[in-house]
C-alpha cells in the first residue's frame, strides 16, 4: 500500500510539473520593434538651403506653438486642447480599450461561480413512488492553464489596441494644434489682405473720379474713364473670397474648441503679432518613428497583428482546464457535502484546414501590417521633404515679393516727386500708388505661406505630442467620465 501510494504521488508531482511547464509555454512570435531606418536626410538640398533655419538632428522641445511668440495663440490653443470633443471622444476610446484589457486578463486567473439549485421530484423506481425535495449549493472554480499562451496572446493584442488608441489620441492633439495655429494664421492673413485691398479700392475710386473729371474737361477719352470703372469693379472681387476666408477661420476655431459658431467668436488675431520661428528643430529620419503618432499607431497595428499569429497558433495545440465544486446537496431526508476535481483536455484532430487557414491568415495580416508601417515610415520623410522644400520656395518667393515691393515703392516715390514739380499727372501717381498697394498684397500673400508651412513642418516632424495623454493623466487634466 505504501509503495503504491509513493508511486501514485510520483505521478502527481510529475503530472503537475508537467502541467506547470505547460503553463510557462507561449507559442506564436515575440514582436520586436522593427529597425530604425538608416536615412540621414529627407532632402539634402532642402536642408543645405534652410541651414541657417533649421538645426537637423535636434528634437523638438515643449509646446511647438511657442515658437510664433504669440500669447493669444497660446491661449486659444490651450482653449482647444481643454474644450475640443475629439480629444474627449479619443480619451473615452482609450479607456474603454484599457476596460477590454482588464477583461482579457481576467481568463489568466481561476474563475469562480457560485450556484444554487432547488426544485420537486418524484421517484418512480421504489417500491412505492415518493415525492421529496431536493437542493444544490457551492461554489464551482474553473481555471484554463492556457497551456500555450493563447489568452495571453490575446491580451498582449488588447494591450497593443491600447497603445494604439493612445497614439490616436496623440494625432488628433497634433491635428487639432495644427488646425488651430493654421486658422489662427489664415484668419490673420484675410485681416491683413482686407486692408490692403481696401486701401487699394479707395485708390482705385480716387483714380476714377480723377479720370472722370478729366473726360469733362476733355482732357481723356471715354475709354479711359471705362478702364478705370473697370479696374475698380475687378479690385471689388477680391473682398468677398476674403471675407469668406476670414469667417471660415473665425468658424473652424470655434469648432475647435469645442463650441459653435454662434456661440463663441474667436479673438482677432493680426499678422503682425506672430514671428516667423528661426532654428526650427528637425529630428533625423532615424528618429521618425519615435516622433510621429501615425508611425507609432502603424508600429501599434503591427504588435496586434504579431499577437494574432500566436492566438492563432495556440488554437493548433490541445487546451487543458482545470475544474473544482464544492456543494451541499440533499434530496428528500438526506443530506450530503459533494466534492469533486476535473482535468479536461481538448485537442484539435480534423477541422477541413481551418484552424491552419487561420494561422496563415495572420501571418499575412502581419506581412500586410509590416508592409504598411513601412509605407508609413517613408510617407512621413516625404511629407518632411516636401515641406522643408515649400519652406525653401517660400523664402526665394519672399525674396522676389520684397525687391517687386521695394520697386513699386520706389516707383510711387519719384511719381510724387515728378508731380510735384509739374513733369506727370495726377494719373500715373495713383497708378504708382495701385502698384504699390498690389505688391503689397503680394507679400502678405507670401508672408502667410511662410507661416502656414512652417505649422505643417512643426506638425510633419510630429509635434513633440508622443505621451501627452499620459501628461495629461499624470496632471490630472484627463477629461472626466459623466457616466458611471
Amino acid at each position: 500500500m505504501k509503495t503504491h501510494a509513493l508511486f501514485s504521488n510520483r505521478h502527481l508531482v510529475a503530472a503537475m510539473s508537467f502541467l506547470v511547464f505547460l503553463s510557462a509555454c507561449t507559442v506564436g512570435p515575440d514582436f520586436k520593434t522593427p529597425a530604425p531606418s538608416e536615412s540621414q536626410h529627407y532632402d539634402q538640398q532642402a536642408e543645405q538651403r534652410l541651414a541657417r533655419q533649421i538645426v537637423l538632428g535636434k528634437k523638438l522641445d515643449g509646446d511647438w506653438w511657442t515658437a510664433f511668440r504669440s500669447p493669444k495663440l497660446d491661449a486659444l490653443v490651450r482653449r482647444a486642447i481643454d474644450g475640443n470633443l475629439e480629444l474627449v471622444a479619443a480619451d473615452a476610446t482609450i479607456r474603454q480599450a484599457a476596460s477590454s484589457v482588464a477583461a482579457a486578463e481576467g481568463a489568466l486567473y481561476p474563475q469562480v461561480d457560485f450556484a444554487a439549485q432547488a426544485g420537486r421530484q418524484r421517484t418512480h423506481n421504489a417500491p412505492e413512488a415518493s415525492v421529496s425535495n431536493f437542493y444544490a449549493i457551492g461554489p464551482r472554480v474553473g481555471f484554463d492553464l492556457d497551456a500555450f499562451g493563447g489568452n495571453k496572446r490575446l491580451v498582449e493584442q488588447q494591450q497593443a489596441f491600447t497603445e494604439l488608441q493612445k497614439h490616436r489620441f496623440e494625432a488628433a492633439y497634433l491635428t487639432l494644434t495644427g488646425d488651430v495655429a493654421s486658422q489662427a494664421l489664415l484668419l490673420a492673413s484675410a485681416n491683413a489682405q482686407m486692408q490692403a485691398v481696401e486701401k487699394l479700392l479707395a485708390n482705385d475710386a480716387k483714380n476714377l473720379d480723377l479720370v472722370r473729371r478729366a473726360n469733362v474737361s476733355g482732357a481723356t477719352t471715354q475709354i479711359d474713364v471705362s478702364l478705370a470703372e473697370t479696374r475698380l469693379a475687378q479690385d471689388r472681387t477680391l473682398l468677398p473670397p476674403l471675407a469668406q476666408q476670414r469667417d471660415s477661420a473665425r468658424h473652424a476655431l470655434s469648432i475647435l474648441t469645442g463650441k459653435g459658431p454662434g456661440d463663441w467668436i474667436a479673438p482677432e488675431f493680426e499678422l503682425a503679432e506672430f514671428t516667423l520661428p528661426s532654428n526650427v528643430p528637425v529630428s533625423l529620419p532615424s528618429e521618425m518613428a519615435h516622433d510621429r503618432p501615425d508611425v507609432l499607431q502603424a508600429e501599434a497595428e503591427l504588435h496586434m497583428a504579431s499577437a494574432a499569429v500566436g492566438v492563432a497558433t495556440a488554437n493548433l495545440y490541445p487546451r487543458i482546464q482545470l475544474s473544482a465544486s464544492l456543494a451541499q446537496a440533499a434530496s428528500g431526508n438526506g443530506g450530503a457535502a459533494l466534492w469533486g476535481f476535473a482535468a479536461g483536455l481538448t485537442a484539435p484532430i480534423f477541422n477541413g484546414g481551418t484552424l491552419k487557414a487561420e494561422r496563415q491568415a495572420a501571418v499575412d495580416g502581419y506581412q500586410a501590417s509590416l508592409a504598411g508601417y513601412q509605407q508609413t515610415v517613408i510617407k512621413s520623410f516625404g511629407q518632411v521633404a516636401d515641406t522643408l522644400q515649400a519652406i525653401n520656395h517660400d523664402a526665394e518667393q519672399n525674396l522676389a515679393q520684397e525687391d517687386a515691393l521695394r520697386a513699386a515703392d520706389t516707383s510711387f516715390r519719384l511719381n510724387q516727386q515728378a508731380y510735384a514739380q509739374g513733369e506727370n499727372s495726377i494719373l500715373q501717381v495713383l497708378e504708382a500708388e495701385r502698384a504699390y498697394e498690389q505688391a503689397l498684397l503680394g507679400q502678405i500673400r507670401v508672408k502667410t505661406a511662410q507661416y502656414l508651412d512652417t505649422v505643417r513642418l512643426y506638425v510633419a516632424l510630429g509635434g513633440n505630442c508622443v505621451g501627452v495623454f499620459e501628461q495629461k493623466v499624470a496632471s490630472g487634466d484627463a477629461p472626466k467620465r459623466s457616466y458611471q
